[in-house]
């Protein structure tokens, strides 16, 4: 997941963090890129701990309650149903393309665009999103502990990020996302407590190093026990 040094807007303050998530939100999770620095293996299908890198991001999107997952890869049948699966076309053509993509199966007001590997992501951090949403022109990100923004573990106005899609040429992922100027949401905010050494929700696996350090860890986090009370919300918003 690209980072870029600096984010123009201004962080959400915690006054601004409302204690419900939007009604109805989708959520559109990239999960088709060639996995470069990884020597192109399948690295949505990578394992860390019991579960696939997509697998935890899936879980954690359903869990915070999403109505619509679309997964913008190949068909994964080891996943629950439910899933809508598309490519982008040509496959692999960047995050841009499949983005776009994925925008065209959603048709709830939110949006949250995932990275598919981020094995710690969890609904509580989704949640916290989703709730600084509300009240703010595009979108709000997550930044990590140093401070760089995480393109690829947001929230947005489905027609913001759609309108600003159509009309932008480029394949980065940054230029077409830096210019609507997303608020941020530092790891206090989204309730990552460096102290506790809890794995951090934005630690996603480009590298090899990257995945050993994720398989390191000395624990994985918890899974999320909800997931009966999100299927029930999901049901009564279609």
């Amino acid at each position: 997941m690209s980072a870029s040094p600096s984010v123009t807007s201004a962080s959400v303050t915690s006054a601004s963090v409302t204690s419900e998530s939007p009604a109805v939100f989708d959520a559109v999770v990239l999960a088709g890129g060639r996995a470069s620095r990884l020597g192109g293996v399948d690295k949505p299908g990578l394992r860390v701990g019991t579960r696939t890198l997509l697998a935890s991001v899936v879980s954690a999107a359903s869990a915070a309650g999403a109505r619509r997952i679309v997964v913008v890869g190949p068909d994964r049948p080891e996943l629950p149903g439910g899933l809508a699966f598309v490519r982008e076309e040509p496959p692999g053509s960047g995050p841009v393309p499949a983005l776009r993509r994925g925008l065209a199966e959603v048709s709830a007001p939110t949006v949250l665009v995932l990275a598919a590997d981020l094995p710690f992501l969890r609904a509580r951090h989704l949640r916290t999103l989703l709730a600084a949403r509300p009240g703010l022109t595009s979108g709000v990100i997550m930044v990590d502990d140093t401070g760089r923004p995480q393109w690829l573990a947001g929230c947005w106005r489905t027609a913001v990020l759609s309108a600003a899609i159509q009309a932008y040429e480029q394949n980065s992922l940054h230029g077409l996302l830096l210019p609507l100027e997303p608020a941020a949401l530092d790891p206090a905010q989204v309730g990552y407590d460096l102290a506790a050494s809890e794995p951090p929700p934005w630690l996603d696996c480009d590298t090899a190093e990257d995945l050993a350090r994720a398989r390191a860890w000395p624990a994985d986090a918890p899974p999320e026990t909800d997931e009966p009370q999100a299927q029930q919300q999901r049901e009564a918003r279609r």
